[in-house]
């Protein structure tokens, strides 16, 4: 694949706590100048970063991150809030001790609940594979095909791991059809990125592939 297809994968990425501003408006520079699907910022970022972009880059970001454990109202507050300040995408982390004590509906009830306040916009889920059995994350690839989310998403890029192969390859069993697959964290070549396109990833949450194509073009 040809960079620029790769980059079209793209979610560009930071998250990091000590980004200032001027941090999050060089990712959002470079998100317009290199196509990707979105720019991925903290909620704090999103209306100055809307403002600064105006209609023209898709905005992802992140609710219950990264942890998961926050109460459903905060999430839907997150969520509003965000939508509000012009998210035209979100990334939410499940409750992984809840999803542990087998509490399944909980973790389908508050999928749909951030569905409905998103409504036509995308919702991913994020489930932090490196927590998680295999069997867990069949478990999660099971509520996510029976939800309203959109997107199924491998890692939050702030645990233990981030993408696998192995991962995507399970989803791509086990999720049904209409759902799609991120993969998110540690994915730093285009190697790594084709590999995971192929695999049957949708998205890719990454920072690495822009730094690649401006080092490509000698900037």
């Amino acid at each position: 694949m040809k960079v620029e297809e790769i980059l079209s994968f793209v979610d560009h990425t930071l998250l990091l706590q000590g980004s200032t501003w001027e941090d999050i408006k060089r990712i959002c520079d470079q998100g317009m100048k290199y196509h990707t699907a979105s720019v991925c910022i903290p909620p704090y970022y999103v209306k100055k970063a809307r403002d600064y972009m105006g209609p023209y880059m898709p905005i992802t970001t992140v609710i219950g991150f990264p942890n998961g454990n926050t109460t459903t109202a905060v999430k839907a507050f997150e969520t509003k809030e965000a939508l509000q300040n012009g998210a035209s995408e979100i990334d939410m982390v499940i409750n992984i001790g809840e999803l542990k004590a087998g509490n399944y509906n909980m973790i389908l009830n508050e999928i749909n609940e951030l569905k409905a306040i998103c409504k036509d916009r995308i919702l991913k889920v994020i489930i932090e594979t490196c927590l998680l059995t295999e069997e867990e994350k069949i478990k999660m690839c099971e509520i996510v095909t029976g939800s309203n989310a959109d997107f199924i998403k491998t890692s939050t890029g702030f645990s233990t791991g981030g993408a696998a192969f192995d991962d995507v390859a399970l989803f791509k069993k086990h999720l049904g059809p209409q759902k799609k697959i991120k993969a998110a964290g540690g994915i730093s070549s285009l190697e790594d990125a084709e590999r995971f396109i192929e695999l049957g990833a949708s998205r890719l949450g990454t920072s690495r592939i822009v730094k690649i194509a401006e080092e490509m073009q000698g900037k």
